[in-house]
């Protein structure tokens, strides 16, 4: 028996919650593209196991849930954490989102000293729209992140500035983006054909999208009010807009739209399995959030040959890069001239856009070159534990 066969590591990713979001999403596509031969994976979730843990269970990787409800950690539950640890022991502990981080750094120690690597996903904590426990276990994180963790991974580099800010350990920090699948987020024509006829609209009618969850950081009104701005000056134009609680049931959307007068130019496809379709299908993809970390409707978009108009929030803007458009927050004016000026330029000069994007992706964020840097990473925190 080699030392490969004979020496199994051991590793337990340790997450707030499974249900679909960017750091769930980060955390399934980093399993599905390890090599896990040598390398035993266990997750666990806060909360519960959830739609992302569900496709996690599917590439064979054992996931339990601890059944908390959001709020400030419970003690009984961590006290069960640490039994779950200690009755098979991980070499390392990886953790996703700032609940996760708190009990899983105190886990660690409670169970005899295992390193943790931490992971941030935020950038700005705003108090009108994070919870209080949020702000409060974040804070309380940034007074222990000098004693808990071995590492802590910033998913944004405004987010590794902003926390450090906040009295984090700036020497603990690294930064590894997120990555990109392009094999499955990739230009495809014939989905453009098939959702303008799912949605009833000519082929030629220009589409603009946003793709993400109903939430005040997301900032769906602005995007309402910009498409209000742009119809004005250019009438055939069609919007999409997905994710969980963008549906014709959430009465605050439907009221924005009502008012803006665009009902009949605005699609609201809820929650969706088919996001790279969707995403192709666009002739400009939008993120209009506030705050923001690491957007991965931004390089999915990219990667699907898309250009983008984004706000300047998080690290938007350096993903775009020269490839699209970045205007401030909260400033639907500026959004709306921002896809204007796309509209305007034409379906040629938009493709060799949206081919540039795609090579920035494929250059800075390609999936398997961050696979690497995680694992880069974990060699490192291993070297220690050996």
């Amino acid at each position: 028996m080699n030392e490969k066969e004979s020496f199994k590591i051991k590793m337990l990713h340790l997450i707030t919650g499974l249900n679909t979001g960017g750091a769930e999403m980060m955390l399934y596509k980093l399993l599905s593209h390890m090599e896990r031969e040598a390398i035993d994976i266990k997750v666990i979730s806060l909360m519960d196991i959830g739609p992302v843990g569900r496709k996690i269970q599917e590439l064979g990787v054992p996931v339990r849930a601890l059944g908390m409800r959001r709020s400030v950690p419970n003690p009984l539950s961590l006290l069960r954490l640490v039994r779950w640890i200690r009755q098979d022991p991980p070499h390392y502990i990886q953790t996703w989102m700032y609940h996760a981080d708190l009990i899983g750094g105190l886990a660690s120690k409670l169970a005899g000293g295992i390193p943790v690597i931490w992971g941030i996903r935020h950038s700005k904590l705003d108090p009108q729209s994070s919870k209080r426990t949020t702000i409060w276990i974040a804070r309380t994180c940034g007074l222990l992140s000098r004693w808990l963790p071995a590492r802590i991974v910033c998913c944004s580099e405004a987010s590794r500035r902003i926390h450090t800010d906040l009295g984090y350990a700036g020497e603990m920090m690294i930064v590894i983006p997120n990555g990109f699948d392009l094999a499955t987020f990739r230009p495809d024509p014939e989905a453009r054909l098939s959702v303008r006829r799912e949605l009833g609209i000519p082929e030629e009618t220009p589409l603009i999208g946003l793709v993400g969850r109903f939430n005040p950081q997301k900032d769906h009104r602005n995007f309402i009010c910009a498409a209000a701005c742009l119809y004005a000056s250019i009438p055939d134009v069609h919007f999409m807009l997905c994710g969980e609680g963008v549906t014709r049931e959430n009465p605050d959307l439907v009221q924005w739209i009502t008012a803006a007068d665009i009902s009949t130019r605005c699609h609201l496809l809820g929650r969706r399995e088919d996001i790279p379709r969707l995403t192709a299908a666009l002739d400009i993809a939008t993120s209009c959030s506030y705050s923001e970390g690491f957007p991965n409707v931004i390089g999915e978009a990219m990667a699907c040959g898309v250009p983008c108009v984004v706000t300047d929030a998080g690290d938007s803007a350096l993903i775009v890069g020269k490839t699209g458009i970045v205007v401030p927050p909260k400033n639907p004016h500026a959004l709306a001239e921002g896809w204007s000026e796309l509209i305007k330029i034409g379906p040629e000069r938009r493709s060799l856009l949206g081919s540039a994007a795609r090579r920035r992706i494929e250059e800075l964020f390609n999936l398997p070159l961050i696979v690497a840097r995680y694992e880069e990473l974990y060699e490192d925190i291993m070297a220690y534990v050996r």
